[in-house]
């Protein structure tokens, strides 16, 4: 693929998806999933799931943080600007003018309904998210991973531990578990 139509899908994506995307990072998502992987054919499934771990654990917006990483590994840091810019664009845009008709309408009961309304559907939307993501780990029945997630849960929810923590300690896991799976190839002669 040529760079310029490269960097011309990448844009016109970024921005198609969040356009057309409302409620946040984690609604997004399934549609990045959707466009790059099964549309686009560019990243498999196992990466997609690692490039979302990756933006969500950054600092700032998932949605951003994702294509991001998208960008940079399609067509590196002028990918990612590219991304980045073209999601970014659309909600400024219509986030500043639904400030200006928020403030019109802020008192409005059928508006504040209609709000209400469409925090529920996100909230669907986000178990949604975390159930497919729950199942590629289960699906690849290795206990770590899912004895991790599970940690992670009642840590989040029940003793209500920081996100930051959570972050670091699965992804020290996570690393802990890299070194020893490679250490295994190592010592059964698959790297030399």
């Amino acid at each position: 693929m040529e760079k310029k139509e490269l960097y011309l899908t990448l844009f016109r994506s970024t921005f198609f998806l969040s356009m057309f995307t409302f409620g946040g990072g984690y609604v997004i998502v399934p549609l990045m999933e959707k466009k790059f992987v099964n549309e686009l054919g560019w990243i498999n499934e196992d990466e997609m799931l690692n490039l979302i771990a990756l933006g969500q654990s950054a600092p700032g917006p998932i949605a951003v943080n994702t294509s991001i990483l998208i960008g940079y590994r399609m067509a590196g840091v002028p990918g990612a600007m590219i991304t980045v810019l073209g999601t970014i664009l659309p909600p400024l845009g219509i986030m500043t003018v639904l400030a200006y008709v928020y403030l019109a309408v802020r008192d409005n009961a059928i508006v504040n309904n209609v709000l209400l309304g469409m925090q529920a559907g996100v909230a669907a939307i986000i178990v949604n998210v975390v159930y497919n993501m729950a199942m590629r780990i289960i699906k690849q029945k290795k206990i770590i991973p899912i004895l991790v997630m599970i940690a992670a849960l009642i840590a989040g929810i029940i003793f209500q531990v920081n996100i930051l923590w959570l972050l670091l300690v699965s992804a020290l896991i996570g690393l802990a578990m890299t070194l020893y799976n490679l250490k295994m190839k190592k010592d059964e002669g698959d790297i030399k």
